[in-house]
């Protein structure tokens, strides 16, 4: 039998447990205290927990307006000077955006901002550049060893390779090799992806329900070999930029292993340092 108490709504901020009998006089709830041991985590990052958790639950979805401050600090009985800083907070970490005279909505892939955020190629003159992608196939294959481990799967376990060609001013530029979490992407085709005209990670926001929320790189300098010097438009052994990115989901759960080759005659690869 149903009791009638409302289910907690998502992020909800829970109180430690109360007698019964001292409901009547108990004020707001309270975030619980650190346990034994624990460290003090300060209260605007309790929040920032909380609102992480809708997001990822998806009760805001991408692109959408979340409530505003004053909402939020009645919702936690907070102040609106710490909703603020939680939300400062993760507009820093591209999560959200605010936006003068709206309020603040959830970051998406679709805006144009977002997209040089994992592309960090630019031209010469430091402008960024937006290739045009041409696949080269899609398909569902058994998790090599290696990519299973940054997955974070078992060996053998279904994921999803993409290989693409992304082409600047026409030229060959970037040969990517990406591995997806196979359970995440039921239904990615080669097919799909070319039919798709925005960039490849607001497919995967808008149709899978996976946003990639940060990433790790490593670079190094290789040689091309002749299939790659072939796609490239360059001569086999051609110095060429390797970046090999893992990109993260909520909750720092990887799901996407990029291995790209770029040619970099024409372009440097920018990052910002800070």
């Amino acid at each position: 039998m149903f009791s009638g108490r409302k289910a907690p709504f998502c992020g909800e901020m829970r109180s430690m447990a109360t007698p019964p009998s001292a409901t009547s006089n108990a004020g707001p709830p309270t975030p619980p205290g650190p346990g034994p041991g624990a460290t003090f985590s300060p209260l605007y990052q309790q929040i920032k927990r909380l609102l992480t958790q809708c997001l990822q639950d998806g009760e805001w979805k991408p692109g959408e307006l979340i409530p505003s401050e004053f909402e939020l600090a009645a919702r936690y009985k907070v102040s609106q000077g710490t909703v603020r800083k939680a939300i400062d907070a993760l507009a820093a970490e591209n999560l959200l955006v605010r936006r003068q005279g709206r309020g603040t909505f959830v970051a998406t892939h679709h805006e144009a901002r977002a997209q040089f955020r994992f592309l960090r190629l630019v031209s010469e003159s430091g402008a960024p550049v937006l290739p045009e992608s041409r696949f080269l196939d899609c398909k569902r294959v058994r998790a090599p060893s290696g990519i299973a481990r940054q997955l974070e799967l078992r060996a053998g376990d279904a994921v999803v390779v993409v290989r693409r060609l992304l082409l600047i001013d026409e030229r060959p530029t970037i040969l990517d090799e990406i591995w997806l979490h196979g359970a995440l992407f039921k239904g990615l085709t080669a097919e799909r992806l070319a039919e798709y005209k925005g960039p490849m990670y607001g497919l995967f926001e808008s149709e899978f329900g996976v946003r990639m929320i940060q990433a790790t790189e490593k670079l190094r300098a290789v040689a091309a070999d002749e299939p790659t010097a072939a796609l490239l438009e360059v001569p086999p052994g051609a110095p060429l930029l390797s970046v090999e990115r893992i990109s993260l989901t909520y909750g720092n759960r990887p799901v996407e292993v990029r291995r790209g080759l770029y040619v970099t005659i024409r372009h440097y690869y920018e990052n910002e340092l800070g």
